[in-house]
């Protein structure tokens, strides 16, 4: 079931009578880069704030599919992706999430509220924006990095709604058990705990997102926003030439170390610290096609405006019991529409966790394919997103 796609580029052509994007500064980033035929838009009154969303292809018939961006990324993550999509016939819509870019909830702070961010909700986003813009259901969702247990709640609550899925980059391990009250067991040792009692004590990048200090540490880091968000995307990248991915034994502390810095940091730094020392240098940012560093300014500049707290939220959820519990609704069910889960070669993110594809296959009866991309780290629809879309296009013609 694990393979590795070759390559294969696809052609891209812009779709006809697509609409043009919007000049409005207010609403778009990165216009002089957005490929045209991609339309930027605000769609207001989406389960109670304005969603920005990137579309193609757009003509009041096709079949729409859905595209969610991970941490800390933007819809503009799938600008090489859209274009192919709509060429193929579908409707692409690639929405800032909530919390990111132009949509609402950028402006939250680390005492706000978590419930707008919580799980269901961020599905209940999702349905509101499709029904939006015209659509009852979706051809599928696609979703990366956090963006990618956000597609997969979808498809396991709504599969009448999100008629396939395709995760990328993180294992969705699906509803959790149903939970029987029993008398409370002895405390047992937190993987916090016991990283944090290593020889060379460390934290886990999820904790770490979770704390008041991540936001600023990320926003104001010594080296600036835009130079903190080269390094981190180039040291999760293929770029970097320590990524070379294994499954891990198990998720013991001692295992969990074997993890690069960015994903088990040093117990004493920030994400801004731990990435510093892997900056690439300026001829390897010259060269970095994938992402140049007008691309990149999208990303700096958007953070850099509103922060990364927005996006932190996501990380929090699961740390609240009354919004972990609303999950227990759904425990024993699975993901009963297609499914495929992509990732690079090069991306940890596929074994961050031990275990956590046993899990998809559980969880997802319909899996048609665990496929691991040549030449692309965790950004794979950035990094080979030619290859990204004939993959998605080729999933699409099965359905």
């Amino acid at each position: 079931m694990l393979r590795t796609l070759g390559a294969a580029p696809i052609a891209g052509a812009l779709m006809p009578g697509s609409a043009a994007q919007t000049s409005d500064p207010d609403v778009v980033y990165g216009a002089a880069t957005i490929p045209v035929g991609i339309r930027s838009r605000i769609v207001p009154n989406v389960n109670g704030i304005s969603m920005h969303a990137l579309e193609a292809g757009y003509d009041g018939t096709r079949q729409a599919v859905l595209l969610l961006h991970g941490f800390p990324e933007l819809a503009y993550s799938w600008r090489h992706v859209m274009l192919p999509l709509a060429k193929a016939g579908y409707h692409v819509i690639a929405p800032d999430l909530r919390g990111y870019g132009r949509s609402g909830g950028t402006d939250v702070t680390f005492d706000a509220d978590l419930a707008p961010f919580s799980t269901l909700n961020r599905v209940r986003d999702m349905i509101a924006l499709i029904a939006s813009l015209g659509h009852t259901n979706v051809a599928a969702v696609v979703g990366h990095d956090f963006g990618s247990p956000t597609a997969g709640w979808c498809a396991l609550t709504r599969p009448d709604v999100f008629r396939s899925v395709v995760m990328m980059s993180a294992p969705f391990g699906g509803a959790p058990a149903l939970v029987a009250r029993v008398a409370p067991a002895a405390p047992a040792a937190s993987l916090d705990d016991e990283l944090a009692k290593l020889p060379q004590p460390r934290k886990h990048y999820q904790t770490y997102y979770t704390t008041r200090e991540a936001n600023e540490n990320m926003w104001h880091p010594p080296q600036g926003v835009h130079n903190f968000l080269r390094a981190y995307y180039h040291m999760k990248s293929a770029d970097w030439p320590a990524n070379t991915p294994f499954p891990l034994a198990n998720n013991s502390a001692t295992e969990m170390a074997k993890l690069p810095r960015y994903y088990v940091m040093d117990l004493n730094k920030g994400m801004a610290e731990s990435v510093a020392a892997e900056m690439p240098s300026a001829s390897q940012i010259a060269n970095c096609k994938w992402l140049t560093d007008e691309e990149l300014r999208v990303y700096s500049g958007e953070y850099g405006r509103t922060g990364f707290q927005g996006g932190l939220q996501s990380y929090r959820v699961g740390r609240v019991p009354r919004l972990s519990a609303e999950l227990q609704l759904f425990a024993g069910r699975t993901v009963d529409v297609p499914a495929l889960f992509l990732s690079g070669k090069s991306d940890w993110g596929v074994y961050q966790r031990a275990g956590s594809l046993d899990a998809m296959k559980r969880a997802c009866p319909k899996l048609e394919g665990i496929e691991l991309i040549e030449g692309a780290g965790h950004w794979v629809q950035q990094e080979q997103s030619a290859k990204v879309a004939e993959r998605l296009i080729a999933f699409l013609r099965k359905g």
